[in-house]
């Protein structure tokens, strides 16, 4: 109230109080809510991500963001917008990983088309999959309306059933994300092993 009766100049005193109002609970969600907050903020102001750099963590993270700040400065070579939009992005990045938060894996059950969610049992961030470079939103839903009608049997079940295309799915198996998952629906006989004495 204080501050409110000292300002003189042409801005709405109100406006004033919500700015710092905001502020106030911005503050709060970061320091009692941190994983919510960061979610959040990926999830709203983010528009570009580097997913590979900020999953293998604090000093990927550290050396990417260098080499980006060197370019920034560096007049003989363009930084392009997107690479103004990781940069962003991965300095909130390290500010979370260095208060010991991490990012998890994509993961094909869990994971949202466009937003990041909390998994409060490991206590990390998962990332949408339009984290993933030409993974569009339409894709990334396509997956998530296929899941609910039943698992995956297979990296060519997952394909079938969604918009994702060959290019995503050689990106999500190299992440690991498919680990568990077989090429084909087939069942190959080599794959038992055969108690042959019993027969």
């Amino acid at each position: 109230i204080s501050s409110c009766n000292k300002i003189k100049y042409m801005f709405p005193k109100a406006h004033a109080v919500a700015y710092v109002m905001m502020a106030v609970r911005v503050g709060y969600f970061k320091v009692h809510y941190p994983l919510e907050f960061y979610a959040t903020f990926f999830s709203v102001r983010s528009k570009q991500y580097e997913f590979k750099t900020m999953l293998k963590g604090e000093d990927a993270i550290t050396t990417r963001i260098e080499e980006l700040r060197r370019k920034r400065l560096n007049r003989a070579e363009k930084i392009q917008p997107k690479e103004v939009g990781i940069f962003d992005t991965l300095n909130i990045a390290i500010e979370m990983v260095e208060r010991g938060y991490k990012f998890g894996n994509i993961d094909i059950y869990k994971s949202d088309a466009t937003s990041f969610t909390v998994d409060y049992e490991r206590g990390v961030l998962i990332p949408p999959f339009i984290v993933l470079d030409g993974l569009g939103e339409s894709a990334a839903y396509s997956v998530v309306e296929a899941r609910k009608e039943g698992k995956f049997l297979s990296k060519e079940d997952l394909l079938s059933r969604t918009k994702l295309n060959n290019t995503n799915l050689e990106e999500l198996d190299r992440l690991g994300v498919l680990n568990e998952l077989g090429d084909t629906n087939q069942i190959s006989i080599f794959e038992f092993n055969f108690d042959w004495k019993s027969l």
